[in-house]
């Protein structure tokens, strides 16, 4: 009955998802998992050196292959259903742990912080890893939270998140230090939580002949995008960033409730603030190692912030009465909830914006599949990087056949542009992309399809 009653709130709050954002997208990157995917079950080894290619995580890359079965077009729908699964576990694996750290009021307020942060929700609609990959990482500590020192079903967990995202190691490790103080010291542990670097290195040595290849390849992605990185850009970075996916109101409950609920109920808080410390101090090794700081490597800590804003609200409710600071802390929380309360329309407004973002792209996206019909032949080039794992899904050819105009002038093929500026401005991979100037297609190139945000052109030899 436990099982099934998380099963259909995941769905149900799956569903809120859905509903908030409108509709789903796939990001580049996981585009890439699948395109990789669909060689995988080809029996081909996947292409991780084509020009700008993602990082290639191996469980996303295993996801892609089994949904390659399903057909180009069925795979992008059904990575887009598990996207909104995804987001409302996470939503309902939040509140478990706001309930067991607090009470169930604090749990569902802080399920509902996270599932109405316009960050959470596009990276969640645009079916990013990183979603599934906390997801993941939450339900260990939900597990480790009933059952202390659990051992081998938290380390399981934290090696399929670990497929999905480096950070999982340092969880990995540091919760071995736990297990080795509390006497827990079976080798056989030790194997499960060193089992996903090692499996991600020889990922990357069959098929690129270099076990740090994600490494390297992230590196110098991240600098050729001019992306910021570095240790020294983390000070200033990190309190921005979750200002961002959290807001004020959240960030000053989560202040409060944080101090409050480790010093009033700091044997069951522990655990939440030790792993958002660990959060932290992953993303701190992410950036010293030449790695991008990007918002979606923070939503770990902004969920566990999220479950502190929840206790900001309703930890009082844990004190007993006549307690010296029960009222005071009852006060505190009222404060939090007025403060909840007044930015509701400023949220409305970015879930809005949000919709419109995604109801624009996936319009642009759909006119680009609908012109792909018209494509006489190969090589077709393209604007920029962002529409080639889909075209090289949709027409069933190497991403090497998708050229990019920034890069490649054509002689021969089918050279695809916006119609617009608006629609080359809307549908770009990364505002510091090499260049963002849309060259016109070669003079001897002639149309042969159009609608209202692609044009083709093509020369067939």
């Amino acid at each position: 009955m436990r099982r099934g009653k998380a099963i259909g709130w995941t769905l149900l709050l799956g569903l809120v998802a859905w509903a908030l954002a409108g509709r789903g997208l796939v990001n580049y990157d996981t585009l890439y998992a699948l395109v990789w995917g669909r060689d995988l079950t080809s029996g081909t080894l996947p292409d991780y050196d084509v020009s700008l290619a993602p990082t290639p995580h191996p469980l996303a890359t295993l996801a892609g292959a089994v949904l390659s079965v399903l057909g180009a077009q069925a795979s992008i729908d059904a990575a887009i259903v598990l996207a909104f699964v995804f987001l409302g576990a996470l939503g309902w694996v939040t509140y478990r742990l706001g309930e067991e750290w607090v009470n169930r009021a604090a749990g569902a307020l802080a399920a509902a912080i996270v599932l109405t942060r316009r960050p959470v929700l596009d990276f969640g609609a645009r079916a990013y890893v990183d979603v599934p990959y906390l997801t993941l990482v939450l339900a260990a500590l939900l597990v480790e939270t009933r059952h202390r020192r659990a051992g081998a079903p938290v380390l399981v967990l934290l090696g399929v998140a670990g497929l999905i995202r480096p950070e999982a190691w340092l969880f990995s490790g540091a919760y071995l230090i736990w297990l080795w103080i509390g006497g827990v010291r079976d080798p056989r542990l030790w194997a499960l939580a060193a089992a996903a670097p090692l499996l991600w290195a020889l990922g990357d040595l069959v098929v690129t002949g270099d076990p740090l290849h994600s490494l390297t390849g992230t590196r110098d992605t991240a600098q050729r995008l001019q992306r910021i990185t570095g240790l020294g850009e983390v000070p200033g970075t990190v309190p921005r960033r979750l200002g961002e996916i959290l807001r004020e109101p959240v960030l000053f409950g989560a202040a409060g409730g944080g101090v409050l609920a480790l010093v009033l109920l700091r044997r069951r808080v522990a655990l939440g603030a030790a792993a958002g410390v660990i959060a932290i101090v992953a993303f701190c090794v992410l950036a010293a190692a030449g790695l991008p700081i990007l918002g979606r490597y923070l939503l770990a800590p902004a969920t566990i912030l999220a479950i502190f804003c929840g206790a900001g609200a309703f930890g009082w409710a844990e004190l007993p009465r006549g307690h010296p600071w029960r009222q005071r802390w009852a006060w505190f929380g009222a404060i939090t909830l007025v403060g909840l309360v007044v930015f509701i329309p400023p949220q409305l407004d970015r879930i809005a914006n949000l919709r419109d973002a995604l109801r624009i792209q996936d319009g642009i996206q759909d006119d680009l599949h609908a012109l792909t019909p018209r494509f006489p032949c190969t090589p077709v080039t393209v604007p920029n990087h962002r529409p080639v794992p889909l075209l090289a899904l949709w027409l069933d050819v190497d991403p090497t056949r998708i050229a990019v105009a920034q890069e490649h002038r054509p002689r021969s093929g089918t050279y695809v542009v916006p119609t617009s500026p608006r629609v080359a401005r809307q549908y770009i991979l990364d505002p510091r992309d090499v260049d963002p100037r849309i060259p016109p297609p070669p003079p001897s190139f002639r149309p042969v399809g159009a609608n209202a945000s692609w044009r083709a052109f093509a020369q067939c030899r």
